[in-house]
């Protein structure tokens, strides 16, 4: 007789910001959940470890000892045969051995992989992608990456790995320097962080995030230019992809995907406008919002692959 899937599951969502995590059932229930600020460098594994351990302990006996599986989705460049954290130029760490650690840590069998293509994969399958066969998720975050599926199969190089198309260059020669070590890539404008910095550069006010950006944008010109120069920068870094794969549809998830329509709108717009031999996608936000990794890892650990 074949095993049902895991009862209840740890989920671990490890962002450039923040660590969060939650205990799950099979219905998606949540029974527990923390968040932490991400610490910098290899100290992030073990806020990592002794987050997981609060959760479980949260729970009661009867249920902890139903927590037979979990997941950890990394940034930046992740391998998950060997165990590794390979690089995340966000957070500091480079080639950082993991082996079991968390296995050992929690007792209980523990999955890893990259967070974006996890978030990703979630929206892809049972979000605000699914029942489409080409589709672009982009994750919009602290960074910027992304996944692609075509003809109705997850495109990946290798395990551990996402599209970073916040790392295409798209203003190598005036733009600004990118933490990977290049110059100009969409993330310098596009992502959360680059959009407040914009604000700040521009008015001399300190904002605490890009959101405050998009709530002053219908009445206040600076911040809808700050908007349409990431807009700018996105649909730029995108065209190359529409055109090789014509994908129909495109997912903006992650924590920018807060900003609606707005967001919506203007890179469809933006789209319309540069667009002449490929269709031009739909644009729609992600259905899980800042969640998506974390309910992308629940659902990973379940599955045990992204399928």
């Amino acid at each position: 007789m074949t095993a049902g899937p895991p009862d209840l599951v740890l989920a671990v969502d490890v962002g450039g910001t923040t660590t969060k995590a939650e205990i799950t059932d099979a219905a998606g229930t949540v029974l527990t959940t923390g968040t932490i600020p991400t610490p910098h460098g290899p100290a992030a594994f073990d806020a990592i470890e002794d987050l997981g351990d609060r959760l479980l302990t949260e729970l009661p006996a009867a249920q902890r000892i139903r927590v037979d599986r979990a997941a950890v989705v990394l940034p930046g460049i992740v391998d998950p045969v060997g165990a590794r954290a390979v690089f995340s130029s966000n957070i500091g760490w480079r080639d950082v051995p993991l082996g079991d650690r968390f296995t050992a840590r929690w007792r209980v069998p523990v999955l890893l992989e990259h967070d974006v293509t996890v978030a990703g994969w979630a929206e892809w399958r049972h979000g605000a992608g699914r029942g489409h066969d080409n589709v672009c998720v982009l994750i919009l975050g602290t960074g910027l990456a992304g996944i692609l599926a075509v003809a109705g199969r997850l495109i990946r190089s290798g395990p551990g790995e996402a599209g970073e198309y916040g790392h295409i260059p798209i203003r190598p020669h005036d733009g600004l320097p990118c933490p990977c070590g290049n110059v100009g890539c969409v993330e310098t404008v596009a992502a959360g962080g680059a959009i407040a910095r914009a604000y700040t550069a521009r008015t001399g006010h300190d904002i605490p995030s890009a959101a405050t950006v998009f709530e002053r944008a219908p009445h206040d010109p600076i911040a809808r230019a700050v908007i349409d120069d990431a807009v700018d920068a996105l649909a730029t870094g995108l065209l190359g992809i529409l055109h090789a794969t014509r994908v129909d549809l495109i997912v903006l998830g992650g924590g920018l995907s807060g900003a609606g329509d707005i967001l919506t709108t203007a890179l469809h717009t933006d789209l319309s406008r540069r667009l002449r031999v490929v269709p031009v996608p739909a644009v729609t936000l992600g259905a899980f919002g800042i969640r998506a990794g974390l309910i992308g890892a629940a659902h990973y650990a379940r599955a045990g692959a992204l399928e």
